[in-house]
C-alpha cells in the first residue's frame, strides 16, 4: 500500500493503446510480496494460475471472476 491506497500491477487485461514494454512471451519470472509466479513454458491458462497465486489476497477473486469471463475458464 502506498498512501493508503492499495495498487496492483497484475490484471487480466490491457486497456487498448495501453504501453507494453516486454511481450508476456518475454516474461519468465513475475515476483510480488506474495511469492513468485514462474511463467516461462506455460500455456496462457498456466501463466494465469501462476499470476493467481501471487495476486494479493484481496484481488485474487476479482481476477479469477475476470478470467472466467475472458477465457471461459474457472480456477
Amino acid at each position: 500500500e502506498k498512501d493508503g491506497e492499495r495498487r496492483s500491477r497484475i490484471v487480466v487485461s490491457l486497456d487498448a493503446g495501453a504501453p507494453v514494454t516486454v511481450p508476456r512471451s518475454a516474461v519468465d519470472y513475475v515476483v510480488t510480496e506474495w511469492g513468485i509466479a514462474t511463467l516461462r513454458g506455460k500455456t496462457i491458462r498456466g501463466r494465469v494460475g501462476e499470476l493467481l497465486s501471487v495476486a494479493h489476497p484481496d484481488c485474487k477473486e476479482q481476477l479469477r471472476e475476470e478470467a472466467g469471463r475472458l477465457y471461459g475458464w474457472s480456477f
